[in-house]
């Protein structure tokens, strides 16, 4: 029995993107390997309570100061007070978060990188976060016993940009939870609708923070080609995601588009009802420009949705032959890409059969397996492998 420390504060801070990874995963393996003994350690405050985190084996830990404190006191300010202050010891400490906070000297430690937009597309940052990720995440890095990569293209971008070896990443795919199946009741999806001010026509599907990574205007302006063209006559864009960082350039797009009365911004959507939004779409697509795995398009699937992706990074290891591919860059290629799915009913249904079976391949029931894997290993390990603090 292993005593394994894992910081929460993304599961219990973040709705959506590395939130739902870290409660995820962390539940999965909670579920899997109860053998262990599990400390969770969280910063508020706390939007998404850890109620799935309630065994005789684990340990709830709180932190003495809200994230931002912590934030300032170990990555600002880089004090160097070890978690096991706060926490309590650990053989193990594992971070699904990008940074590592100090610990103690020869601590087996185990992190996430998601992705390395920061270095890859600065400028869909901003620039004081891009500086604060590239002071602290190289650093994690170095000093994490090993690091876990949300999918190859993430695995060769940390060997290509900063020589980390390759033997030191191990890529770990999200999963898909059980709750995102198609969802065929009208009336329920007639519920959802109204819920969120949503009419009875078709619509095309996109999840994701309003940021220019999501290359949303590009999307709109696709969009608004297919209902002048008469492709799409009746058709509506629905955009779910919180409103991130520099987003004006998607709202400003929305109204030159013409179609602001058919373009539909919702926010944050609620679990429950993301499976019958996807359902009830046409089409889903995600055209972003970058992505560490991009796990929206993965849910679509599981519903029963035709996707229409980016063919770069990480989008075409989750999609494979499941989906239509697109050229993030060019709107003719976007518009090509939705027309495959909007025009042909037997290429809809192929593209529906198709994904349903490629996202029983992403499961979170693998991926805690695949983390416990490389935990035992390092568990296991005769020599301390940490890179010291």
């Amino acid at each position: 029995m292993a005593r394994i420390l894992i910081d929460i504060t993304a599961a219990v801070r973040q709705g959506a993107g590395i939130g739902r990874y870290a409660r995820e995963l962390t539940r999965a393996i909670l579920r899997a390997f109860p053998e262990h003994r599990y400390t969770l350690f969280y910063a508020g405050p706390v939007r998404f309570p850890p109620t799935w985190a309630e065994a005789p084996q684990i340990h709830l830990r709180p932190a003495p100061l809200p994230e931002k404190g912590m934030v300032w006191l170990w990555h600002r300010l880089r004090l160097p007070i070890p978690l096991e202050a706060f926490a309590g010891s650990a053989d193990l400490i594992y971070s699904p978060d990008f940074l590592l906070p100090p610990t103690l000297p020869g601590r087996r430690t185990l992190l996430t990188v998601h992705d390395l937009s920061f270095e890859i597309m600065p400028e869909t940052l901003p620039e004081p976060l891009v500086a604060y990720l590239r002071r602290n995440v190289p650093r994690a890095v170095q000093r994490a016993s090993h690091i876990l990569a949300d999918s190859e293209s993430t695995r060769q971008d940390l060997v290509r940009l900063w020589g980390v070896p390759a033997e030191r990443i191990t890529v770990l795919y999200s999963g898909v939870e059980p709750h995102f199946h198609p969802v065929e009741d009208l009336k329920q999806q007639a519920r959802v609708r109204a819920r969120y001010g949503l009419g009875p026509w078709p619509f095309i599907l996109t999840v994701g923070t309003v940021q220019p990574r999501k290359n949303y205007p590009r999307l709109i302006e696709a969009f608004a080609t297919l209902v002048r063209e008469g492709i799409f006559p009746e058709g509506h864009l629905v955009i779910v995601g919180e409103k991130g960082w520099k987003a004006e350039g998607t709202f400003e797009a929305i109204h030159r588009s013409g179609l602001a009365e058919r373009i539909h911004w919702l926010g944050f959507v609620a679990d429950e009802d993301l499976p019958v939004l996807y359902s009830a779409a046409t089409a889903f697509a995600m055209v972003s420009r970058y992505e560490g795995f991009g796990l929206p398009a993965l849910e679509a699937m599981a519903c029963g949705t035709p996707v229409v992706v980016s063919r770069t990074s990480s989008l075409p290891e989750v999609v494979g032959e499941a989906g239509v591919q697109v050229d993030p860059e060019s709107v003719e290629d976007i518009v090509r890409g939705l027309r495959i799915v909007l025009e042909n009913p037997e290429q809809r249904a192929a593209l529906r059969a198709a994904g349903l079976e490629r996202a029983r391949q992403f499961t979170w029931e693998v991926a805690a397996r695949r983390w416990h894997e490389v935990a035992e290993q390092l568990l296991m390990a005769s020599s301390p492998l940490s890179r010291g603090r």
